[in-house]
C-alpha cells in the first residue's frame, strides 16, 4: 500500500529536501506552497513522474486549514503522515533596536503553532484511524536562547519571535502526542540546527566555532531524523523533540 504524505512549506529550503525524499520512495506527496509558480518548478526539478500534488494556500488566511483538508478529502486522497514545516521569513522583522512589532509576533505564532495545532486536528477529525504519524519542523532556538556571539548585529539579526514560537511549538507535540495516543498517532518534533547556504562565511565560521561539530548543517542531513520518525519501525519514540543540530544545544 502506497503511503500518502503531506508536506507544509513544500517549496522552501527544508520543504524541497523533504518532498523530493519522499517522492523517491515512491510514495504518494501532497505539499503545499503560497506560489504555483515554485510548485512549477519542483515538479519539474523532481521529476513529473513522481506522485506530487501540489496545493496553493496561504495559511494566514482564517479559513485556509479548513478549505485545505476539505479539498483533500474530496480530491479522494487520505494522510498517513504529516509533516508541518511551513514557514514565512516576512514575519521575523525587527526594528532598529531589535525589538518586534505585535503584528510580526502574533503572525509568526500563528504559522508556527497555531497552523500546526489546527492542520493537525483538522486530519484528526476527518481521518482519525489513517493518521499515523505528525512531525512538527522545529529549531535550535525553540531550546536554546540566541547566543549573541554568532551574530554581527545582535538582537536585529535575531527575532525573538521565532525562538519564542518554536518553544511552544514544542510543548504543542507533547500535549497533542498525549490527546492522540488513544488513536495510534505519534507526535513529535524535529529541532534542527542551522543549515549552510543561507548565509555568508563569516556567519558559518562563528556558527562553526560555537559547535561541538564544527559546522552548521548541510542539506543532506535534514532527512534521517525525519525518515525516523516516519517509519513503523519508531513506535517507541512519541511526544519527543530530537535535537538535530549536531551538538549545539549541549552547550
Amino acid at each position: 500500500m502506497t503511503e500518502t504524505i503531506l508536506i507544509t512549506g513544500g517549496t522552501g529550503k527544508f520543504g524541497r529536501q523533504f518532498v523530493e525524499h519522499f517522492a523517491g520512495k515512491g510514495w504518494q506527496v501532497l505539499f503545499t506552497t503560497t506560489c504555483q509558480e515554485n510548485a512549477k518548478s519542483l515538479i519539474e526539478e523532481i521529476g513529473s513522474g513522481n506522485c506530487l500534488i501540489p496545493f496553493i494556500v496561504d495559511f494566514t488566511k482564517p479559513q485556509a486549514v479548513k478549505e485545505t483538508v476539505a479539498k483533500i478529502k474530496k480530491d479522494g486522497y487520505v494522510i498517513n503522515h504529516l509533516i508541518n514545516n511551513a514557514r514565512s521569513l516576512e514575519f521575523l522583522q525587527t526594528d532598529l533596536l531589535g525589538q518586534t512589532r505585535r503584528d510580526d509576533f502574533l503572525a509568526e505564532y500563528l504559522i508556527d503553532v497555531v497552523v500546526p495545532y489546527e492542520l493537525s486536528m483538522a486530519l484528526f477529525n476527518t481521518q482519525p484511524h489513517q493518521l499515523r504519524t505528525i512531525t512538527n519542523i522545529g529549531s535550535q532556538y525553540g531550546l536554546v536562547a540566541a547566543n549573541p556571539a554568532l551574530y554581527e548585529d545582535y538582537p536585529r539579526q535575531s527575532p525573538i519571535q521565532y525562538g519564542v514560537a518554536k518553544a511552544a511549538l514544542i510543548h504543542l507535540t507533547k500535549e497533542l502526542a498525549v490527546r492522540f495516543s488513544g488513536f495510534d498517532i505519534r507526535v513529535n518534533c524535529i529541532a534542527y540546527g542551522g543549515v549552510s547556504g543561507r548565509v555568508d562565511a563569516g556567519f558559518e565560521a562563528r556558527y562553526a566555532q560555537l559547535n561541538p561539530s564544527g559546522r552548521m548543517l548541510s542539506e543532506a542531513d535534514l532527512i534521517g531524523p525525519l525518515e525516523l520518525l516516519v517509519s513503523d519501525r519508531c513506535k517507541a519514540i512519541n511526544g519527543q523533540t530530537i535535537q538535530a543540530d549536531g551538538g549545539w544545544t549541549l552547550w
